[in-house]
């Protein structure tokens, strides 16, 4: 497909889970030949590295600043995405009108809705970048124009929250909503929030990381919600081709252990029996959660791989903050049966391993599709924002998953929690056919497909605005 080097701005929001899926959509739209800048701070530089490695020509980049954010946990996103539109806007504004050949378009993360006010300025359209499904997207909107309402949040935390304008007509616990959406008392922050998703509902188009097979119907709900068809589902967009070389492999950051050595205690596992239990980039055990997963691991005389994150330092020295430590002595006893890593995990490397048969997750929308690319099994243990939406898609509509707890407040005892590990590496169990059946749909959605036939049209639209 000709593009004649269509030049576009990429701008993800500034977290190695969002860095990342946008990273590999950009390298896509390189190799049919576009010309991508990607706006990046600082300390994420070193996401990009391989990326300009392999397209030294055509990958540009445009440093900027990081905001110096003091805000409690539960307001940190908001803060930040406010702090990033006030630093960034002015010098993106005099970016682009500096520019001999700027871009004709931005594409940046559903975070970034205020990106939709500077492309107007800019005369360019602006899309949004969603490294969520279309799924918790659905919900995301329908909670923005109609926040969700309880007479006694604090009391009944587990009043329904339905949504019978979603298809299936889809139901979760007060509990579940993410603060943000639910909010009884107004602040700045919080209404700058949730102007920035509705911008995202006026934006010119929507970019998804997910496919067709996996989310038709939601699809169809969106396009009907936005009164428009620019809604392109264009993944998964996973590691390229050559994701096994080692700076793929580490690029979201460092193993405590190297990536041979733990490829090796694989080889050595029969098919389908490990179990890999990790809960993503960001979530840190509390001390109850820890106890109940190691003492279930051991029970159920599973194979597996544990990931724990390390926390960073700001998180650790947050008062009364609960992370929890595995229990001396476990690893010990665990010793030939478990192999544990503090910090990164090459999580894409591990999934693809023909021993790796189950997957513990906190359902993050990259964990899900890695998870599903890689036709395993999935534990659910969902810890906040989209993941209880992600989990209820695996497990009541696709089948592909088991339910094992929630956050913090479904825990089950350590002996129901290795039941079910111990249920999940048989063979037999429907939801393995049916985790076999969506990878092999999700592979040839990027291999021909309809993400491939997506991204074409995606790209000939760009095109054209080139012209």
């Amino acid at each position: 497909m000709s593009t004649n080097g269509v030049h576009i701005a990429a701008y993800p929001y500034p977290t190695s889970g969002h860095i990342i899926p946008l990273l590999d959509l950009a390298h896509r739209l390189l190799t049919r030949g576009l010309t991508v800048t990607v706006f990046v701070t600082t300390s994420n530089l070193p996401l990009l590295q391989p990326y300009i490695s392999t397209h030294p020509s055509s990958l540009k980049h445009l440093v900027l600043p990081s905001p110096d954010i003091t805000a409690p946990p539960q307001k940190r996103l908001l803060v930040t995405m406010r702090a990033l539109r006030d630093l960034h806007y002015p010098i993106l504004l005099q970016w682009f009108r500096s520019h001999s050949s700027p871009p004709v378009a931005i594409i940046s993360d559903f975070f970034l809705g205020w990106t939709r006010d500077l492309a107007c300025e800019l005369g360019v359209p602006r899309l949004v970048f969603s490294p969520s499904g279309a799924f918790s997207m659905s919900f995301a909107l329908s909670m923005c124009r109609d926040p969700p309402e309880n007479a006694d949040p604090d009391q009944d935390i587990n009043f329904q929250v339905s949504f019978p304008k979603i298809p299936n007509s889809p139901a979760f616990p007060w509990w579940q909503i993410p603060a943000h959406y639910k909010s009884i008392k107004e602040d700045s922050d919080l209404e700058f929030s949730r102007n920035d998703m509705l911008a995202n509902t006026v934006s010119w188009g929507m970019v998804f990381n997910s496919f067709m097979e996996l989310e038709r119907v939601y699809f169809t709900h969106l396009e009907k919600e936005l009164g428009n068809d620019r809604v392109w589902a264009v993944g998964p967009v996973l590691p390229p081709e050559n994701g096994d070389l080692p700076e793929y492999i580490v690029r979201g950051g460092v193993s405590s252990v190297p990536c041979q050595e733990l490829m090796n205690w694989l080889d050595a596992r029969p098919d389908n029996s490990v179990v890999y239990v990790c809960f993503g980039s960001r979530a840190v055990l509390t001390q109850r959660q820890m106890d109940v997963l190691t003492a279930a691991l051991e029970q159920s005389s599973v194979q597996f791989v544990l990931c724990v994150r390390v926390p960073r330092k700001d998180e650790q020295q947050q008062v009364n903050a609960d992370h929890g430590v595995i229990p001396d002595g476990f690893e010990d006893r665990m010793e030939g049966r478990g192999f544990v890593i503090r910090g990164w995990a090459p999580q894409v490397t591990i999934l693809s391993h023909r021993a790796v048969g189950v997957f513990v997750t906190h359902c993050g929308w990259n964990s899900v599709l890695e998870g599903i690319a890689a036709g395993v099994v999935m534990l659910t243990w969902p810890m906040g924002a989209d993941q209880y939406s992600n989990a209820k898609l695996l497990v009541d509509e696709l089948g592909v998953a088991i339910r094992a707890c929630e956050g913090t407040q479904n825990i089950p005892t350590s002996a129901e929690l290795a039941r079910l590990l111990a249920i999940s590496v048989d063979e037999t169990r429907p939801e393995r056919l049916l985790a076999k059946e969506l990878s092999a749909a999700a592979v040839g959605a990027v291999n021909g497909g309809s993400s491939d036939t997506n991204l074409d049209e995606f790209i000939k639209q760009l095109g054209d605005l080139g012209k």
